[in-house]
């Protein structure tokens, strides 16, 4: 009698203890479930701050990317391609700053990418289209990167909402419409790459061109050339985008000041 009763009390026991490790086992799984999906939302959470902070680094480092692949089509000839990509860059370059103020993550960094990618794009690429085997006309592409670069240096005028200097991005989109409205026309090319220069190294003040941040209006021009580069055939772009760049010459404050 004494043997079974305490057979009976090892197998409750046994029984007991398996129902305690089952419900220690349950309990782990959860919590290592919980911890899981913490984990997995905290990466989340940084993944979208990461984001947030380089998206406009990304547009300018696209715009970059326009820039080189503009270079590489002007060496190999293909001046009809390089020009559409610096009109490309053109709208990357004006959406980066509206994107970064947007949400609110400007840095220095942003700002050196910035400055990088329209010295490559606006610069170098742009003053290819003037080469030729011509001896001065590589030395009109010389002076014309090295305005750029002075136009760049000079980029804080120490007013508020002002440029000093016709910014390079309307002096390039303006040599490559013409350049493909021309066909090529180095006799034009020529002429208007020096009156561009000048502008540059002028140090007139021209107000910040914020099209993304203004009223509607300036939008839809954005939006207009947007789709003039993908939807439309070169001619009616190419006219749109000098209209665009010359009003922003002649009428910068009425037109395009932040404060419009």
């Amino acid at each position: 009698m004494c043997c079974v009763s305490l057979t009976v009390f090892f197998q409750m026991k046994s029984r007991l203890k398996s129902a305690g490790f089952g419900i220690t086992s349950s309990t782990a799984f959860f919590q290592d479930a919980n911890k899981l999906f913490l984990n997995e939302q905290a990466k989340w959470v940084h993944l979208k701050e990461f984001a947030r902070k380089n998206a406009a680094n990304a547009l300018s480092v696209s715009n970059m990317v326009m820039g080189m692949a503009s270079i590489l089509c002007s060496l190999n000839g293909q001046n009809h391609a390089a020009c559409w990509l610096v009109l490309i860059g053109y709208l990357l370059d004006l959406a980066d700053g509206a994107v970064a103020r947007q949400l609110n993550a400007c840095s220095a960094l942003g700002a050196k990418l910035d400055d990088f990618a329209d010295f490559t794009t606006f610069g170098i690429a742009t003053s290819l289209i003037l080469r030729t085997p011509s001896l001065l006309d590589n030395i009109l592409c010389m002076l014309y990167v090295l305005s750029v670069f002075t136009r760049l240096c000079f980029f804080s005028s120490g007013i508020p909402f002002m440029y000093r200097g016709l910014p390079c991005i309307y002096s390039s989109a303006i040599l490559v419409c013409v350049s493909l409205l021309t066909g090529g026309n180095m006799a034009v090319l020529r002429i208007l790459a020096v009156a561009m220069i000048l502008f540059m190294v002028r140090q007139n003040f021209y107000p910040h061109d914020r099209v993304l941040e203004s009223q509607a209006w300036k939008k839809v021009v954005y939006i207009g050339g947007v789709a003039m580069v993908f939807c439309s055939s070169f001619p009616p772009a190419c006219v749109y985008y000098l209209l665009w760049s010359v009003s922003y010459i002649l009428f910068p404050t009425t037109l395009w000041s932040s404060k419009v």
